[in-house]
């Protein structure tokens, strides 16, 4: 049973950097590589000032401003270089490969021996219930305030920019600011997320953010689903579905590792159930 709540937790953990993704793939119709790197961007700073002895929660804000900056500078290269999102976002990832090499010093720092934002709170006697407690709460925070950003005017005009830049460019709408903000935010979410993995999981490794874009994919693509089969159109249910995708995902992961599957097969795995979650809706359009 603790196995799959610790999938749980790490699905929790992960769902800031899904609604990363739906920001910038279903809002903004990018498809953003920056994560792989701003979610290992968000893991290394924790890492560093964790070890610097930062209090936990000082050291979201630097996060947070980490992972806009990625973001800002993706949107830049495609709104004002004229290149492709998805080179745009290639390259900054690669570059972010040896910027957070350069921050982290090494390959890989543990973080059993510092105070994390998991091990200051004791609501429970078993560590695992506190954990999934803070997880949880700390999501639905997230989820909260993103649901009512995107709510608010400015929300609203982002919005409009991923569904028709045509009539918000007539309406005065700057779209390759909103563009910019919205990859902004997209990838302060998902350095949040590293933020909590490499808490969670007491250590940060630099190649802990390669294909991780595909989870939070898949994420997304769950959520998408069921967010279409319930008929949801109120924003903050739709980013509690997304949620809901994440941890889904998480728990199939877990399933297949408890009936014996090869660790080494989880890549395969993880893309293979992508796959089946976006050609499922296809077939029943064919049929």
């Amino acid at each position: 049973m603790e196995f799959y709540i610790t999938a749980l937790i790490l699905g929790l953990c992960l769902s800031s950097m899904a609604l990363g993704i739906f920001i910038s793939m279903k809002i903004f119709n990018i498809p953003d590589i920056t994560t792989d790197g701003s979610y290992t961007l968000g893991a290394v700073i924790t890492a560093v000032l964790l070890t610097a002895h930062w209090n936990a929660i000082a050291i979201i804000p630097v996060v947070l401003a980490a992972g806009a900056l990625a973001g800002m500078l993706t949107g830049i290269i495609h709104t004002r270089l004229k290149i492709e999102a998805l080179l745009a976002g290639i390259l900054v990832m690669t570059g972010l490969y040896s910027i957070n090499l350069t921050i982290l010093g090494r390959s890989n720092v543990p973080l059993l021996e510092v105070q994390s934002v998991f091990s200051s709170v004791h609501f429970f006697a078993a560590s695992v219930y506190n954990n999934l407690t803070l997880s949880l709460l700390f999501i639905l925070s997230i989820a909260f305030i993103v649901g009512y950003v995107l709510r608010t005017d400015f929300g609203i005009a982002m919005r409009a920019t991923g569904s028709s830049a045509s009539m918000t460019r007539a309406l005065g709408i700057n779209n390759n600011k909103m563009k910019i903000i919205g990859l902004a935010i997209a990838n302060s979410l998902t350095a949040l997320s590293g933020y909590l993995v490499a808490q969670f999981q007491n250590f940060t490794d630099i190649n802990m953010g390669i294909g991780i874009v595909i989870t939070g994919l898949g994420s997304v693509l769950i959520g998408e689903a069921l967010i279409k089969w319930w008929s949801i159109t109120s924003i903050h249910w739709q980013l509690l579905t997304v949620i809901g995708g994440s941890i889904l995902f998480q728990l199939v992961l877990a399933f297949t590792l408890s009936i014996g599957v090869d660790p080494n097969m989880l890549k395969l795995v993880t893309a293979s159930f992508v796959l089946l979650i976006v050609i499922i809706p296809r077939l029943k359009k064919h049929d």
